[in-house]
C-alpha cells in the first residue's frame, strides 16, 4: 500500500491529472492482458493446492502441470495477437498510435508475470503466509523503486514504461526467490495430465478470462465516457480517487485472497460456508467501514501527500466512491464462495452482466451529473450487485 501511495504521488508530480487518466487506460489493459495470461494459475492453483497439500506434492502436480499447460497455450496466441493489435489499441486508450511500443513490451513480460503469479498461488494454497509476504514486499519494494526511477526520468513516458514493467518485474523476483523451493522441479511442473484436471482448471480459465475482460475494459470505457463528456483532466480526478480507493482496499483483497478464498476451498457444506461469510463480515466489514471514514476525514491531507494542488477538485468526489468501496467488500464477501466452489457459470454471468451495467450507468450519469455520476454508477452497481449475490449464495456454494 505504500509503495502504491508512493508511486501515486510521483505520477502527481511529475505527470499531472492528464498523465493519471492516460496511465489509469494503461494499467487496464495491462490488467486484461495479465489477467488472461494469468487465467490458470490464480484460484484454480490456490483451491486445489489448499486441498492437496496434505497428500504432498506428488497429489499437487497434476493440477500444476494442467494450469502450465494451460499458461502455455495462453501465452502462446496473447503475445502474437497484442503485438499485431498494438497501434489499434494505443489508439484507443489514448487517441493516438505512438504508444504501440508501451502494448509490445507488455505482452512480451508476459511469461514473467504468469510466474510471479503461480508461485503466489502456490504460497498461498500451502498457506506459508510469512513466505508469501515477505516475497510480496520485495518484490513491491524493488519494482516500486524502478518505477520511480523511470518516472523521475522520464515523466509521463516513464511512468507509462514503468507501468508496462512492473508485472514481469515482480516475476522475476518471485522466481528468484523460489528456485531453492522443494517444490520448484520441473517434475512437478510438466509431462502428462488427465482430462478431468484439465477441464477442471479450465473452469478456472473461464472465470478469470471473464474478470480479465469484464472488470477493465468496463473501466477503460468510463474513463472513455468521462474524456468525452467532461474531458482529459477530470477523468483524471476521478482516478485519482479510483487509485486510493485501489490501494487501500488492496489490504482487504489480499486477506480474502490469501487467507478467505482457501478457508473456503476446504468447507464442505452450505451452511459451513455461510458460518465462514458471517465470522469474516463481522470483521471484515468494520476495517473497511473505518478505514473509508479515515479516507473521507483525512481527504484533504490525503490529496496534498499523495498528489498537488492540481488534484483539490477531486475531494468532492470522496463521498460516493468511498460508501461504494464499502458496498463492493460486502458484495465480494458473498461472491467468493462462487470461486471457490468454481461455480462458472454464475460467476461468468454475473461478471458480465454488473460490468455492463457499469458502463451503462455511468454513461447515463455523466451526461447529467457530470464526473460525480461515474461514483453514482459504481455505488448503484454495487448495491444491485451486493443483493443478487447475498440471495443467491445458497444455490452456488453447494
Amino acid at each position: 500500500m505504500l509503495i502504491g501511495f508512493v508511486i501515486a504521488k510521483v505520477v502527481a508530480i511529475y505527470t499531472g491529472p492528464t498523465g493519471m487518466a492516460m496511465l489509469g487506460q494503461l494499467q487496464s489493459v495491462i490488467l486484461v492482458f495479465v489477467g488472461i495470461s494469468n487465467s490458470p494459475v490464480g484460484a484454480g492453483i490456490v483451491r486445489y493446492t489448499a486441498e492437496y497439500n496434505q497428500q504432498g506434492l506428488n497429489a499437487c502436480a497434476p493440477w500444476w502441470k494442467a494450469s502450465l499447460q494451460w499458461a502455455v497455450a495462453i501465452l502462446l496466441v496473447v503475445i502474437p495477437v497484442g503485438c499485431i493489435l498494438s497501434e489499434n489499441l494505443s489508439y484507443w486508450l489514448f487517441d493516438r498510435y505512438d504508444y504501440a511500443w508501451l502494448i509490445v513490451v507488455t505482452v512480451l513480460t508476459l511469461p514473467f508475470a504468469v510466474c510471479g503469479a503461480l508461485i503466489n498461488s502456490v504460497l498461498n494454497g500451502m498457506q506459508r503466509y510469512r513466505y508469501f509476504v515477505g516475497l510480496g514486499m520485495i518484490s513491491a519494494v524493488f519494482s516500486g523503486a524502478v518505477m520511480i526511477a523511470l518516472i523521475v526520468q522520464e515523466n509521463l513516458q516513464g511512468a507509462l514504461l514503468a507501468a508496462s514493467l512492473q508485472a514481469g518485474l515482480i516475476g522475476v523476483i518471485m522466481l528468484i526467490g523460489c528456485m531453492r523451493e522443494p517444490w520448484f522441479k520441473l517434475r512437478f511442473w510438466w509431462g502428462k495430465t488427465d482430462r478431468k484436471h484439465k477441464k477442471l482448471i479450465g473452469g478456472y480459465v473461464l472465470m478469470a478470462l471473464t474478470s480479465a475482460l469484464t472488470v477493465p475494459v468496463s473501466l477503460i470505457l468510463v474513463r472513455n465516457i468521462l474524456v468525452e463528456y467532461v474531458g482529459w483532466e477530470q477523468a483524471g480526478l476521478w482516478q485519482s480517487v479510483w487509485r486510493i480507493s485501489e490501494v487501500y482496499l488492496g489490504i482487504i483483497t489480499m486477506a480474502l485472497g490469501t487467507y478467505y478464498l482457501p478457508k473456503l476451498s476446504t468447507l464442505v457444506g452450505v451452511n459451513a460456508i455461510k458460518s465462514e461469510i458471517t465470522q469474516t463480515a463481522k470483521i471484515v466489514l468494520p476495517i473497511v467501514s473505518a478505514l473509508a471514514l479515515g479516507v473521507y476525514l483525512m481527504r484533504d491531507v490525503v490529496i496534498h501527500l499523495l498528489f498537488t494542488v492540481e488534484f483539490t477538485a477531486a475531494r468532492d468526489l470522496f463521498a460516493i466512491q468511498l460508501v461504494g468501496d464499502v458496498v463492493k467488500i460486502g458484495a465480494w464477501l458473498y461472491a467468493y464462495p462462487m470461486i471457490s466452489r468454481g461455480a462458472t457459470k454464475w460467476f461468468v454471468t454475473t461478471e458480465i452482466l454488473f460490468s455492463m451495467m457499469f458502463v451503462l450507468l455511468a454513461w447515463l450519469l455523466v451526461r447529467e451529473h457530470g464526473t460525480q455520476g461515474a461514483n453514482v454508477a459504481y455505488l448503484i452497481n454495487y448495491i444491485l450487485y451486493f443483493i443478487v449475490m447475498f440471495l443467491n449464495v445458497k444455490r452456488f456454494a453447494r
